[in-house]
């Protein structure tokens, strides 16, 4: 999937979607730990698609660039402090509630113990994942990982 590609979710194909939505900007951190896991999160109760495991991140606020949101949100979120952390993949995906611009950033360094701080769950996870449901705008980011792997 490259940029410019839209990954439709739970498309009611009676209720076309508007194309002049707008965008909401995401960044998203995709923790890989020294042993090579990456951390998956579960929606928190109350949000949409609760439960469903996740990549940790959130909406940009205005002003902000991908790296200073990435870091707010992890430490409102799951209480750690992230290094580094440039702009790895984009995605877009089109959501019944919202048309989500997703902006992952692999991460590999952080300090501070993780708290779900928000009620959600956590896990270290390899492929192929065995936590579920997944949410969808997840789904590319195993398929990058996976090719990653199949070209070391």
């Amino acid at each position: 999937m490259n940029a410019t590609d839209v990954l439709v979710v739970d498309a009611d194909q009676d209720a076309p979607r508007s194309s002049n939505r707008p965008v909401v900007d995401v960044a998203v951190g995709v923790l890989i730990n020294k042993d090579g896991a990456f951390l998956l999160t579960s929606r928190p109760p109350g949000k949409v698609y609760a439960g469903y495991w996740e990549f940790p991140g959130g909406k940009l606020e205005a002003g902000e660039t991908v790296e200073q949101a990435l870091r707010r949100e992890l430490q409102e979120e799951i209480g750690v402090t992230i290094g580094s952390a440039a702009i790895w993949k984009v995605s877009m995906v089109d959501y019944p509630h919202g048309l989500v611009r997703l902006h992952f950033c692999k991460v590999r360094d952080w300090v501070g113990e993780m708290h779900m701080r928000e009620g959600q769950q956590f896990g270290w996870h390899s492929l192929p994942v065995s936590c579920a449901p997944v949410l969808a705008g997840t789904l590319p980011v195993l398929e990058w990982l996976a090719a990653e792997q199949t070209t070391h």
